[in-house]
């Protein structure tokens, strides 16, 4: 074989062109898309980033677990493990894939990544059989608020408890940035016309506003873009400019009003460390991540099989604008003092 189809490994290993492909040395492996699975791919890949997921996953026993083909979490603990396998060849997922098919995510079909994140937690919840490590898997995600409803007549306020597992942000035509959606999530909305709600006090249908505050932000936090809309019976991409940091802090960039009294003014600042990524159109796309692992500071590139090391300005590339691959979900976790003062790998 002709010399320029071998390379050389950071270990010393000599890999061949295709091997090389499906390996990095950070221990990121390549996934065959089987099935249009690059969307469930790109969520594998950043489920593997997420080593708080992956540690949990890997505490629990499963006892005497009934169709285990059918079990999404044992079939993600396995899919996980052979990920962290410092073996060269893509990682073997076929299993993890069929499951999901069996839990009514089909193969062969195109699916939104917010949509499969969510109901991959769901099914955590809901098949592991040992609910203390469930609840601690939702509770790496879970960001508490409260939401308020005030009437604009009488000036009573309704509230209740309530979580998200990931924030979902509006985003406008023409440019964006993660802390204006944020704020702007956090902002009452006018409610009025046929959208006025029901006063218990007034016994009638007021105009209100009606609005959400943060009681508490979890370890790792979700952020969904929300690039698809409804128009005219028809989706559409919205391909406009959303810019991101690699640091957020919430404290900084968000007003008091948007903090519930009971909200404990810990730490507040999160780190990037995944980035979903959608080419093409509301009808037809691809998606891929952008991933930094565990125990590295540079990012790396996922595209089904196909890995490689990549730069935060490859990231930003993300940002959007027509014709563009366009960010759909960014992970950040909440930082530790070692990762604030680390920067970023420029490649």
């Amino acid at each position: 074989m002709c010399a320029s189809r071998w390379m050389a490994d950071r270990g010393g290993r000599l890999l061949s062109f295709v091997d090389y492909m499906f390996f990095s040395s950070s221990g990121v492996r390549g996934l065959m898309n089987d099935g249009l699975s690059c969307c469930v791919n790109t969520l594998l890949q950043c489920f593997s980033a997420t080593w708080e997921l992956t540690e949990l996953l890997n505490r629990w026993k499963p006892v005497d677990i009934q169709e285990a083909n059918h079990n999404v979490p044992l079939q993600l603990q396995k899919a996980l493990r052979a990920m962290q396998s410092d073996q060269i060849q893509p990682a073997p997922h076929h299993d993890f894939l069929h499951c999901l098919d069996r839990n009514r995510i089909r193969l062969n079909t195109q699916h939104d990544a917010e949509e499969v994140f969510l109901r991959i937690l769901n099914r955590i919840q809901q098949q592991m059989d040992n609910e203390v490590l469930a609840g601690d898997i939702q509770n790496l995600f879970k960001i508490s608020v409260e939401t308020h409803l005030q009437c604009s007549e009488c000036s009573s306020v309704q509230s209740m408890a309530s979580y998200l597992l990931n924030l979902p942000l509006h985003i406008r035509e023409g440019h964006n940035s993660l802390d204006g959606c944020i704020t702007s999530f956090f902002e009452p909305q006018e409610l009025r016309g046929r959208n006025s709600c029901l006063c218990a006090w007034c016994g009638k249908r007021t105009p209100s506003k009606q609005g959400c505050k943060l009681v508490s932000l979890p370890p790792v936090l979700c952020v969904q873009l929300h690039r698809f809309r409804s128009d005219c019976g028809y989706t559409r991409k919205l391909d406009c400019t959303v810019t991101f940091p690699e640091t957020f802090d919430f404290l900084e960039n968000l007003k008091e009003e948007a903090f519930s009294r009971d909200f404990v003014k810990g730490d507040c600042k999160y780190v990037l460390y995944a980035v979903v990524v959608h080419s093409g159109s509301a009808v037809f796309g691809h998606y891929t991540a952008y991933v930094r692992p565990k125990g590295s500071h540079g990012w790396y590139y996922a595209n089904d099989s196909h890995v490689q090391e990549a730069t935060w300005e490859k990231v930003q590339s993300t940002y959007g604008g027509r014709y563009r691959d366009t960010a759909y979900m960014l992970m950040y976790r909440r930082s530790a003092k070692e990762e604030e003062e680390q920067p970023h790998c420029s490649g």
